[in-house]
């Protein structure tokens, strides 16, 4: 999600669920020890639960960039271990690590022994000619010896060869039963389900076995279905929160930001699928698109494009 996760995505996205894990952009060690901290890595308070995603496979160095995050304020470290991506492999991090799962081991130990929140690992159910059943097994076995609190499962191999990373997020077929297999045999651990999910009608049969749910780009491109995580996941009372609370719980904060100088368009980019699916959402996307734009804009292009989807106004904006 690099370029996509940034510190505006998740307070937004918190509007919709004040349970869910958010997790930011990957950052890599080097980034984190060496450069602009509060660029990379600051958040607002109002994000929390959130985990910080790092790449990267010296021990030492992941230790020191945990123990910078923990400083922070994270609730949470996490190592990526499926991104595929050129410039991943070039730096041996990502999925590329699916092959060392020793050395991914070691990195968590070496954070564990590091921090006192929890340490986690995302990762694939293999790569390239890899044998799925024996490389997450690998994988998993390995993380949590060393004492990793929960592993995510992208479950799709990754192709390093002949694969663009666009293309692995599509091409690899998914194999959901492979990460129930896998939880099978580790009942005791935290196992979470990534890729390809689109909605919680598709994952909520999932949780009968695993542990959790991520949702990447479908929780970026439709965000509503955040909406109804708190009730649906964490069995909490009360309506779902609507798209049009999201928005106004979120004026604050927009409003805090354009004081300190921030762009509207750099905000409202990651509200553009909000009303997806719903009468008026797409004069929604082309008035946040087109006027968020323009010098000094302000909140009144946000209660612009919300009155075009307002429950009153959507039929009318339904006909345009």
């Amino acid at each position: 999600m690099m370029e996509w996760t940034d510190r505006h995505c998740r307070a937004f996205h918190r509007q919709l669920s004040k349970n869910a894990l958010l997790y930011t952009e990957m950052v890599t060690t080097g980034a984190v020890i060496h450069g602009d901290r509060d660029h990379l890595i600051g958040f607002s308070d109002c994000e929390h639960p959130i985990a910080c995603q790092l790449g990267g496979s010296d021990p030492g160095d992941m230790a020191e960039a945990a123990r910078i995050v923990e400083g922070f304020g994270y609730d949470e470290v996490n190592i990526n271990v499926g991104c595929p991506s050129d410039r991943v492999q070039s730096g041996r991090f990502g999925a590329c690590l699916m092959q060392e799962p020793e050395l991914v081991a070691a990195c968590v130990e070496a954070m564990k022994a590091a921090v006192d929140i929890p340490v986690t690992v995302k990762c694939r159910i293999g790569v390239d000619e890899q044998d799925t059943e024996e490389a997450l097994d690998r994988m998993a076995d390995a993380v949590f010896a060393a004492g990793s609190d929960a592993l995510w499962v992208h479950a799709r191999k990754a192709w390093l060869k002949g694969l663009s990373p666009k293309e692995n997020r599509d091409i690899p077929p998914l194999d959901y039963d492979r990460v129930l297999r896998l939880k099978q045999r580790l009942p005791d651990r935290f196992i979470g389900l990534n890729g390809g999910l689109q909605s919680l009608d598709q994952g909520a049969p999932y949780l009968a076995t695993l542990d959790g749910l991520m949702f990447g780009r479908a929780a970026y491109h439709t965000p509503e279905l955040l909406g109804q995580v708190d009730r649906r996941v964490y069995g909490e009372d009360g309506p779902d929160v609507s798209p049009w609370d999201a928005v106004r719980a979120h004026m604050p904060y927009l409003d805090e930001q354009l004081g300190k100088g921030v762009k509207l368009a750099h905000m409202t980019r990651h509200m553009l699928g909000l009303f997806h699916g719903r009468p008026g959402a797409r004069s929604w996307r082309r008035i946040l698109t087109v006027e968020a734009i323009k010098p000094g804009a302000g909140l009144q292009v946000v209660e612009q494009a919300l009155a075009a989807v307002s429950p009153a106004g959507a039929d009318l904006a339904a006909a345009e």
